[in-house]
């Protein structure tokens, strides 16, 4: 309650300041033209036909299409999301440990950094590209048994010929693409002229966007008398207690003792004041997730290419989410990805040195190499409850929906994206509305200045 009070006032507080209140008009400006954009079907699709085959089939594109809004399901422009974004980014850095160039441009601060994003832009366009090949094949291939027992495609009339679908392929690949390709600038832009994290935005407003679908589609269960009473107030119980534990988790942090020496200068004694070092328990926080949900996604894109081979479709219904296969492999990404990404974020060795330079030690551990390596030690033990409770949550869940019978998926990764990507993005409010108060205390006090001279 006291979280939610902070976060009202921050909002409140952030339109009374100007800057900040085109920054948050923007931002929500570009989220509402991404979920414009995600209910304008490309050319040649039936989308209540395509509807139809989601409701009735746990298909292994339904996690993909909740990070999309339900995009997806709908064979929207912007159907692919941003995913092909993030499997281009965990590329480009998985490169950098392998490749001396990209390991050199990771090092050269802000104009390496903009050249790894031009290739991942190009590199984005590459794997959209294929992605959004794959989709039209699977579309152009895909019948749906209607009440009647008869197979409908998808396709309108103008698309049901070969040579028509071959033209439908095209076209669909031609507009995902594009669609990817826009959704990138749209979370670029929030990025650099918003507020938060513009990529994490936009797969936050996706699943907040499928969020009354999934709610509807409990209440009919409930009034067709398909799920009773108990269990639909179990659901919610259970879907309240895994956000409380999430929000719990993720403001669980380790707090390292630093000491500052004493100085005198002059007459005056300096420094000599405690402080801490604070490490998160999810240290990675929801990146983990989405790089392992990306790469999950690929034996599904690899399947959607042949259509009409068997093999295919038993290799990805292994991967489907709620098979043991899948979990298996899920989470043993999420605890890889946790332990590279914080050895990225966190560099022992740097925050070593910067701690012997500014003077400041840990209690009982000698400056330099030591300090290094207690902090490496602490990282790698706190990293892996942080990956275990990143693998819990993400794949628990699955297994609840079946067991269950939801119409969605209670969402252990969704929750954990949308309350990670709400904390961050309420941290960099926070942030900014402390400047802005203390840019405006140092103007009054140049104002009392003057008028005092």
């Amino acid at each position: 309650m006291e979280a939610l009070k902070k976060a009202i006032s921050a909002f409140v507080n952030a339109f009374k300041i100007e800057d900040l209140r085109k920054k948050l008009l923007f931002t929500l400006g570009i989220l509402i033209i991404y979920r414009v954009g995600s209910h304008i079907t490309i050319p040649g699709v039936d989308s209540t036909v395509l509807a139809e085959y989601f409701r009735n089939n746990n298909s292994f594109f339904g996690l993909y299409d909740s990070f999309t809004g339900g995009a997806f399901a709908k064979a929207t422009v912007f159907a692919l999301g941003i995913m092909p974004y993030i499997t281009a980014s965990i590329i480009i850095q998985l490169m950098g440990s392998v490749i001396p160039a990209i390991q050199v441009l990771q090092k050269e601060g802000q104009e390496g950094r903009a050249k790894l994003n031009q290739y991942t832009r190009y590199f984005t366009v590459a794997l959209a590209a294929l992605q959004g090949w794959g989709v039209s094949v699977w579309l152009s291939a895909l019948k749906v048994t209607t009440a009647t027992g008869a197979g409908v495609s998808v396709l309108l009339e103008d698309f049901s010929s070969g040579a028509g679908n071959i033209g439908f392929r095209f076209l669909a690949t031609l507009t995902f693409t594009t669609g990817t390709i826009f959704v990138m600038y749209l979370g670029e832009q929030i990025t650099s002229r918003g507020i938060g994290n513009g990529i994490s935005l936009i797969i936050f407003a996706g699943i907040v966007g499928s969020l009354p679908r999934a709610i509807l589609g409990e209440l009919e269960m409930l009034k067709e008398g398909i799920q009773p009473l108990a269990i639909e107030i179990f659901i919610l119980a259970l879907v309240v207690a895994i956000i409380a534990f999430i929000v719990f988790v993720e403001q669980a942090n380790r707090r390292i003792p630093l000491q500052s020496p004493r100085r005198v200068v002059g007459r005056k004694v300096m420094g000599g004041q405690s402080s801490y070092l604070p490490f998160k328990v999810n240290t990675a926080g929801v990146i983990p997730v989405i790089f392992a949900s990306s790469i999950m996604f690929v034996p599904a894109m690899i399947a959607s290419w042949f259509p009409n081979f068997s093999w295919a479709q038993s290799f990805a219904s292994a991967f489907m989410p709620g098979h043991i296969t899948y979990s298996v492999i899920f989470g043993s990404l999420i605890i890889f990805f946790t332990y590279f990404y914080t050895a990225i974020q966190y560099n022992p060795n740097d925050i070593a040195d910067n701690l012997k330079k500014s003077g400041g030690f840990i209690p009982g551990i000698r400056p330099g190499k030591k300090t290094a390596e207690y902090i490496d030690h602490i990282l790698t033990r706190i990293s892996l409850p942080g990956s275990m409770f990143l693998a819990l949550i993400s794949v628990g869940p699955l297994h609840l929906k079946d067991a269950l019978n939801m119409s969605f998926y209670i969402g252990g990764t969704s929750v954990l994206i949308v309350v990670g990507v709400a904390l961050d993005t309420l941290r960099q409010l926070e942030a900014q509305l402390h400047t802005k108060n203390y840019e405006g205390f140092l103007k009054r006090g140049r104002i009392r200045g003057r008028m005092a001279s």
